[in-house]
């Protein structure tokens, strides 16, 4: 019985597992008997840590693990607050980040039982290896779920949703404290041949103007902010229709990215890199010379989310061979910018496949390369995570996303005091002449039917 229990509570926190969970803010989670005391996602929160800081106490200063190959010696990266989940009456799900002693990261999901300040983690599962999950999950027609190996699951287990998609996609910020004159730039995705982008409403503490920025045609809205907007919110909501992204032609010359960008310098030691990777190939075609720096980047680069990750700085990225998708595509565009091979970086979001509704855990950047009078888009961090899909995310973007801006080093006027914005995903801020970074949530409710290979 006991068994059967666990494997039913096992069931249900798959649905709230790491990349299929909406983000719950801090609010009560309802729960229909009254007696049964309210909990928060902070609740929750705490639970993890205190048992984290118990088993690392008694762990000689980590929080030990092991795997069939090795045992773990990890400490605690974060708690993915986005993640924190009620699975009824004094049962709850989180997935926690903890970094291995070797540098790999793990993401290890956390099942607790209990009321506030009384919490006791029952299960702890490792789900994800440097960002590559060892299983998914599938429902079955009674509405149970079972594990099921990756190399069985469809492609909308793995993120991919062909053909078309439409949805609600909500942009949340949060103003922190401001003490003097503050300024926000706030990307707004656009209208293009892949993506139909309508503004639903903007709820803004202050008056807005839209910038345009005008080397790669991206909007921005702009606001002067005082201290009497501390703590305000600022919401976009977008009606999305989004195609999948396939080779495509364009009536502009792609010339302009074949040079540097600040974190993205061309030639040197990319030049040597680049010509070792392609060798013979690059006297065979240009795609043949991408797809073999498309490899070496997926080979060698890991998914980590630590050190000087998210800035997309490529000389970082070939150093450290680690990073998140910011990394793995200004590694690649240097290298191919290197190589003669005009390239490209975009960001937005990627929206769930496996769900309708709730928060997304960030932003997300892809790349795109010209070669045979084509754009071929690539998603390299993905690729990397799902070595299955490699070959779909060279020359294809899934329709389940939305693009935020296109290129580096944005120029705007009036622009930061810091000057050209590295790349618009999350708002840029300044309070007085000092950076601030304000609380960002995206989330999404879909309207149309998924489809799937």
């Amino acid at each position: 019985m006991n068994d059967f229990r666990i494997i039913f509570v096992f069931m249900l926190a798959t649905i709230f597992a790491c990349n299929t969970s909406s983000k719950k803010k801090e609010k009560d989670i309802a729960h229909t008997d009254k007696n049964i005391p309210k909990v928060v996602t902070a609740d929750i929160e705490a639970g993890i840590k205190a048992n984290i800081a118990k088993k690392v106490e008694e762990g000689g200063g980590y929080f030990n693990m092991s795997t069939e190959e090795k045992d773990l010696r990890l400490q605690l990266v974060r708690v993915h607050t986005e993640y924190l989940s009620n699975l009824g009456p004094r049962r709850h799900f989180a997935c926690v980040d903890l970094a291995d002693v070797s540098g790999d990261v793990y993401d290890v999901d956390f099942f607790l039982e209990g009321d506030p300040g009384n919490m006791t983690v029952t299960e702890t599962t490792l789900h994800k290896l440097n960002g590559k999950p060892f299983y998914t999950w599938k429902q079955r027609e009674d509405k149970t779920w079972y594990k099921l190996p990756l190399d069985n699951a469809s492609t909308d287990l793995l993120g991919v949703i062909e053909g078309e998609d439409s949805f609600e996609f909500k942009y949340e910020v949060t103003l922190p404290e401001i003490k003097e004159p503050a300024k926000i730039w706030i990307p707004v995705p656009q209208s293009d041949r892949f993506q139909t982008v309508q503004i639903l409403a903007i709820e803004a503490p202050e008056e807005h103007q839209m910038l345009k920025e005008e080397k790669y045609g991206n909007t921005v809205l702009y606001m002067q902010l005082s201290p009497e907007h501390s703590g305000k919110k600022v919401e976009l909501i977008y009606d999305v229709e989004r195609l999948e992204k396939e080779p495509y032609e364009e009536n502009s010359s792609p010339t302009i990215y074949l040079d540097p960008n600040i974190l993205m310098p061309v030639g040197d030691r990319f030049q040597i890199l680049a010509d070792s990777i392609i060798g013979s190939k690059g006297s065979e075609s240009t795609i043949m010379s991408a797809r073999a720096l498309y490899d070496y980047v997926i080979d060698n680069m890991r998914y980590i989310k630590a050190g000087k990750y998210g800035t997309g700085d490529a000389v970082y990225a070939c150093d450290a061979l680690t990073g998140n998708c910011t990394e793995f595509h200004s590694l690649f565009i240097s290298l191919a910018r290197s190589a003669g091979i005009p390239s490209r970086f975009a960001v937005g979001a990627a929206i769930p496949s496996d769900r309708d509704e709730g928060g997304i855990d960030g932003y997300h950047c892809w790349a795109e390369f010209y070669a045979e009078g084509k754009w071929w888009p690539v998603d390299i961090s993905e690729a990397n995570k799902y070595t299955a899909l490699a070959t779909y995310y060279f020359g294809r973007h899934p329709a389940n996303r939305i693009e935020f801006t296109r290129g580096r080093d944005l120029q705007l006027e009036p622009g930061p005091l810091s000057g050209p914005i590295n790349f618009l995903a999350y708002p840029v801020m300044e309070i007085g002449n000092t950076p601030a970074f304000p609380k960002t949530f995206f989330s999404f409710q879909r309207k149309s039917a998924k489809q799937t290979l």
